[in-house]
């Protein structure tokens, strides 16, 4: 240390630390006189302090972080920055908050780092902030954590990263005492990471076990670039955004070097050294520097000399000491002049211990290639390398080309090509029919219907689909019809490169349909390279009908029940009744049948006690007829749900559905929304999640995210979920409701009304949002949910159950029993969510019966 009393600086900057902030600048000049080197001393510790406020001091992956801040609003699962959903947050620093998140292009995990709202003002903290990323975003190494983006959302920096799976080297001691040869894993992987860090002209500046990550097969990252300063390299290119004055101390005490430890200048052997601490402690299980204080610490530091490893642990190699110490030469101009020859000598030493590999992964040593070729002359060599190389990439290229296996796919809607709006049933129905053989593939991701009719009659390349979809491989189809005969036409095109992979064109009768669409599915499986178990190929061979005509019948049931009007879905009904008296063994048309009297009723086109018994029969019949029916089992499941209020039995009947097609998303959504409606949030997230994955455009499943917050009571994620919802289509007007419901919840009830409204212009009914409207202008909320009340105007409720919420809402509780009475006697639908649904929640604890055996059916106590 530069001055001698050591002893009095220390008592200084102990006597400073106990004054106010604005106190201690004029405290030390008049502890300190005239002794400018002794205030100094004293300076450069207090700006160590102040400074060691390092964004990641706990690192974004390393699981619940111990908060240092509590203020500013905090982001909700569900919520969204940018394309990066919120899973959960995981970590929070002095800097701001960090996040697990999806990120809904790649579907990948990613850590995201939120600059704190209350300090974007201060210029040099989103500096160092914007610092991490760019020092990060420079280099490019496997033990060195990946940033994927740099951006900006709401005012506020973020930094997205690679998500580790693993624990912080702190953690990792804690647990367990490492073996030599484990320090020496962990050591080499951090070495070499230096090595390419210092070769891009960064100084980390703050390595430290915090900062080290373990993934579990062992291999380490190095995060947190929160303070690194760039060092000019021969070109002069790197330029530090903060320049930290001499004098100015920043890192963390323990693992600081001397230099660093002074405020001087410092370059890449301040890394060196710090590795070298790290060394000490993973194989003495100690610091080499301790002190009560961080003061006793930086004393240490610059003073004294570590304890012998040998005299710390038994069996440690001399040639360990002799590393150890060369790395914490307190003369930077002593230690390893570069971080690849610290690793060099990690290496050798590594070699002395043989072939133990306590951790899985390792760094391979390096190699010398070639050795005999050195001695040849320059041209030929080159000559021949080239040539070597050339024909090795192509040969390996074009055979990667023909025999990789592809995974995933979308098929996206085949085009009607035959300017005859009537075969556009032909178009959608065969596309959902190839969608739904390959799907039961397990060895292949197929996208689902919804999203990718998303892309219909709309002019998109494969490589945007591919990334939005997250699929290797795109399939484009056109059809054309002649008179009694089509024409298909059919592209496979790598969604990466935009290569077509395959095409292929047919002609055939109508009449030859169905053995037409088996032979297209077996084409694109084997183009795909999916290698098909004997059961595999059955089920893409499975015909459910050999009736040509009752097939086309099928195929316009199933376009109109998409179109999910009530007058549309009564036509599917006909249309699948018209296929049975066909083929009356035709399972698959029951299973449509089904699924159109469910839906009738839950859009109120038909009353429950109607239209859910003849859903019912359906399902069953279809059964009958093939019990290995994914499609029948999901739409008995939520018969026997919502309408018997038979959970255990339509839970049975879920899991069977996607025990037989794991990829069938509407058996994942109806029971993911099962498991929410019997308050299982944690379940449903999981199903829902699956089902996201397969189908991510459907806004019935997105919309499903946000029901799932709501009634979980996490009203900020269910509205940032509803609008990601309208943000796929404005005009889907459940999707309003469940927002109109969420405002209500939270208060805003201005914002409630007119979402509500909206809902009821989008579905038809511009009589009933203008009466919304005037009535809470004229009246505010409570007017509005009095004459919603009286008038018995629909929400997203059937009249009885809308008079439910209504009443509850006014405090009327004996007016909202009477009408929940009506609702069960009807079997209504939404009578399911009396568990979770916060807007009953003065009804709650409330211990009289219901009509009509309530309490059989766990009903008679919301």
């Amino acid at each position: 240390m530069a001055h001698g009393n050591w002893q009095k600086v220390r008592d200084i900057f102990d006597a400073a630390l106990h004054r106010k902030l604005e106190e201690r600048r004029g405290f030390v000049k008049k502890a300190c006189g005239d002794d400018e080197l002794l205030r100094a001393e004293v300076e450069s510790l207090l700006s160590s302090l102040d400074n060691a406020d390092s964004f990641l001091e706990a690192p974004a992956v390393a699981g619940i972080a111990e908060s240092i801040i509590r203020s500013g609003k905090k982001l909700e699962e569900g919520e969204r920055v940018g394309h990066y959903e919120i899973v959960e947050q995981i970590g929070e620093g002095g800097m701001g908050e960090v996040y697990l998140t999806k990120d809904t292009r790649l579907n990948r995990k990613v850590a995201l780092k939120l600059l704190a709202a209350h300090i974007t003002e201060d210029k040099n903290r989103v500096s160092r902030f914007r610092q991490e990323a760019f020092a990060t975003s420079a280099l490019n190494h496997p033990n060195i954590l990946t940033i994927y983006e740099i951006g900006e959302w709401s005012g506020r920096d973020f930094i997205a990263a690679e998500f580790v799976n693993g624990t912080t080297l702190r953690n990792f001691l804690k647990k367990r005492k490492l073996s030599i040869a484990s320090a020496l894993d962990i050591a080499l992987q951090i070495a070499s990471a230096l090595a390419a860090t210092h070769a891009a002209g960064v100084v980390h500046r703050d390595i430290k076990p915090e900062n080290i990550m373990i993934r579990p097969d062992g291999l380490v990252k190095i995060l947190d670039f929160g303070i690194a300063k760039y060092r000019p390299t021969e070109t002069g290119r790197w330029k530090a955004l903060i320049e930290t004055k001499v004098g100015e101390v920043i890192g963390t005490v323990a693992y600081m070097s001397p230099e660093q430890a002074r405020g001087l200048e410092i370059d890449f052997q301040t890394d060196i050294w710090s590795l070298g601490v790290i060394l000490y402690e993973m194989i003495a299980r100690k610091l080499p520097f301790s002190g009560k204080t961080k003061s006793d610490r930086i004393a240490a530091i610059l003073e004294h000399e570590p304890v012998p490893l040998a005299k710390q642990r038994r069996g440690v190699p001399a040639e360990l000491e002799r590393v150890v110490n060369h790395a914490l030469a307190k003369d930077k101009n002593e230690r390893y002049a570069t971080a690849a020859d610290f690793a060099a000598d990690l290496r050798k030493l590594r070699g002395l211990l043989g072939d133990e590999r306590p951790l899985k992964f390792a760094l391979p040593a390096a190699r010398r290639f070639l050795p005999a070729i050195s001695r040849l002359p320059v041209a030929p060599v080159v000559l021949f390398l080239t040539i070597v190389a050339a024909s090795t990439v192509g040969y390996f290229y074009f055979a990667s080309q023909n025999t990789r296996q592809i995974e995933s796919i979308a098929v996206l809607p085949f085009q009607n090509a035959s300017g005859n709006a009537d075969v556009e049933y032909l178009s959608d129905g065969m596309t959902e029919s190839l969608i739904s053989s390959l799907s039961q593939l397990p060895k292949l991701s197929v996208k689902a219907r919804s999203s990718v009719f998303r892309y219909k009659g709309k002019d998109v390349n494969p490589q945007t689909v591919g990334n939005e979809l997250s699929v290797q491989a795109v399939l484009l189809g056109r059809i054309v019809q002649h008179g009694e005969r089509l024409t298909l036409s059919f592209e496979l095109v790598d969604a990466r490169t935009e290569n077509v992979i395959w095409s292929e064109q047919y002609n055939r009768k109508q009449t030859e349909l169905l053995a037409l669409q088996n032979e297209i599915a077996r084409d694109v499986a084997d183009k795909l390279r999916v290698k098909l178990s004997g059961a595999d190929a059955q089920r893409l061979a499975k015909n459910y009908t050999a009736n040509a005509e009752a097939y086309q019948l099928y195929l316009r049931g199933r376009f109109y029940l998409n179109k999910r009007t009530p007058k549309d879905i009564e036509k599917s009904v006909d249309y699948f009744n018209q296929a049975i008296a066909v083929d009356p063994n035709y399972a698959l048309a029951y299973a449509g049948l089904a699924d159109a009297y469910a839906l009738l009723s839950n859009y109120q086109a038909a009353p429950p006690r109607e239209a859910m018994p003849k859903a019912k029969e359906a399902a069953l019949k279809a059964l009958s007829l093939d019990n290995d029916l994914a499609e029948a089992h999901t739409s008995l499941g939520f018969i026997l749900g919502v309408y018997d209020y038979d959970f255990v039995g339509s839970e049975a009947q879920f899991k069977r559905a996607i025990e037989l097609n794991p990829n069938y998303p509407t058996a994942r959504l109806w029971y993911g929304a099962q498991l929410f409606n019997l308050g299982r949030f944690e379940e449903a997230a999981a199903e829902l999640r699956r089902a996201s994955e397969i189908d991510p455009l459907s806004l019935s499943i997105n919309r499903l995210h946000g029901d799932r917050l709501l009634f979980a009571r996490k009203y900020d994620g269910s509205i940032a979920q509803f609008k990601r919802t309208l943000e796929l289509d404005t005009n889907f007007a459940p999707a309003h409701v469940s927002l109109g419901v969420a405002y209500q919840l939270k208060g805003d009830y201005a914002e409630s009304v007119e979402e509500f409204a909206k809902s009821q212009e989008l579905n038809g009914k511009p009589e009933n949002a203008a009466l919304m409207r005037e009535s809470f202008g004229r009246r505010g909320w409570q007017g509005f949910l009095r004459v919603m009340t009286e008038t018995r105007r629909p929400s997203n409720l059937p009249p009885e159950l809308s008079a439910t919420v209504f009443h509850a809402q006014l405090g009327e509780k004996e007016k909202a029993f009477d009408e929940l009475n009506k609702a069960h006697e009807n079997r209504e639908f939404y009578l399911v969510l009396l568990k979770v649904d916060p807007r009953l929640d003065p009804l709650r604890g409330d211990n009289r019966d219901c009509r009509d055996n309530c309490q059989r059916q766990k009903l008679n106590r919301i």
